[in-house]
């Protein structure tokens, strides 16, 4: 298994710009599929943005042009670039990892939207 860690979460104004980070454990980090997922009070667990081991990526339609996830597979790390926040971006977001049937996540890190 793989241990992930997010930072990076915090407090911004609308339209404002912040970047999670996410450091993952092991030494096969490169193969895996990494994403981004975000929960909010009261609300299901969405799916934000995911990147393959080649670099493919995919994003949520209400992040779409906004955000922007990258790799760094020397660092063993996961970016998520969030640009042009919104109040409803707000949510704890959590970084995941999968290959084959095993799926980990981390803690999650807590980004505020407000003025």
């Amino acid at each position: 298994q793989v241990q992930l860690v997010e930072s990076g979460g915090g407090l911004v104004q609308p339209g404002g710009s912040l970047r999670l980070s996410c450091a993952a454990s092991g030494s096969i980090f490169s193969i895996y599929v990494m994403g981004w997922y975000r929960q909010a009070p009261g609300k299901q667990r969405e799916w934000v943005a995911s990147i393959t081991s080649g670099n493919t990526t995919n994003y949520a339609d209400s992040v779409k042009g906004r955000f922007t996830i990258s790799r760094d597979n020397a660092k063993n790390t996961v970016y998520l670039q969030m640009n042009k926040l919104k109040p409803e971006d707000s949510a704890v977001y959590y970084c995941a990892a999968t290959l084959g049937p095993m799926h980990d996540w981390g803690k999650g890190t807590l980004v505020t939207v407000s003025s």
